[in-house]
């Protein structure tokens, strides 16, 4: 792997994922350790469970780990928000907390940058481990948005991202922005990439974010995010400086 960024700020975030964390931390440090420093910032998003205490438990295995809490929940979005905001590396890459992303893969992401690419995403339509309600409406939602926003990305749900913080910060930010990165990032000017990852099957636990309410908020952010991409202007700036 060959990649410009030689630190990394892992971001997770979690509902209620008492027996994901330690399984899932044990798999991005092993991926990670031998080919960047990196840091594993986990949010914790309002859990009710004992998903706090045992990321506690395993600070004391891996030093790296850092734990930001909401006091109550806030969506995904505004998880990976929080987790982005107290990231203290220059890039950032995101996965989902119930271990279906694989860490294995980061590696891959990282390698897909080039010039001017501010975000890559994984794509996981070879590999999807998910029901077949799930799987159907992700490839309608894909392909409404993909027509609709020109956003030049596959499988924009996949939690797997690797992105540049600076970038992501100067996004316009609103609940459930992170199904929309791709567009927003392309918005502002920047280039986007993406790779083909695995995708498995959640051992442990229940989805916190459901498909229904998937759907719904969807279609309207899907309007507001064409509505932001019709008024965007990229300038193209210079500096005059003094001779």
């Amino acid at each position: 792997m060959s990649s410009p960024i030689k630190q990394l700020s892992v971001v997770v975030p979690v509902r209620n994922e008492q027996d994901n964390v330690a399984s899932l931390i044990g798999e991005i440090d092993s991926a990670l350790k031998p080919v960047i420093e990196h840091e594993i910032i986990y949010v914790d998003d309002g859990s009710t469970d004992a998903t706090y205490e045992r990321l506690k438990t395993l600070q004391q295995q891996y030093p790296q780990l850092r734990i930001v809490r909401h006091a109550k929940s806030c969506g995904q979005s505004t998880a990976v928000r929080t987790g982005v905001k107290f990231a203290k590396y220059e890039w950032v890459a995101t996965l989902d907390g119930d271990g279906q992303n694989d860490p294995a893969d980061i590696p891959k992401l990282m390698g897909a940058l080039g010039d001017g690419i501010e975000l890559v995403g994984g794509n996981r339509r070879q590999s999807r481990r998910d029901t077949w309600v799930k799987r159907m409406s992700s490839v309608i939602a894909n392909t409404v948005r993909s027509k609709m926003l020109r956003d030049d990305t596959p499988d924009t749900g996949c939690g797997l991202k690797l992105f540049s913080r600076a970038a992501f910060l100067d996004l316009p930010y609103f609940d459930h922005m992170h199904r929309f990165l791709p567009a927003l990032i392309k918005r502002r000017g920047g280039r986007i990439a993406s790779v083909h990852v695995g995708h498995r099957n959640r051992e442990h636990g229940k989805s916190n974010y459901g498909t229904l309410d998937r759907l719904m908020v969807g279609i309207v952010d899907l309007f507001g995010v064409a509505w932001l991409q019709r008024r965007a202007k990229i300038p193209q700036a210079t500096e005059d400086k003094v001779i």
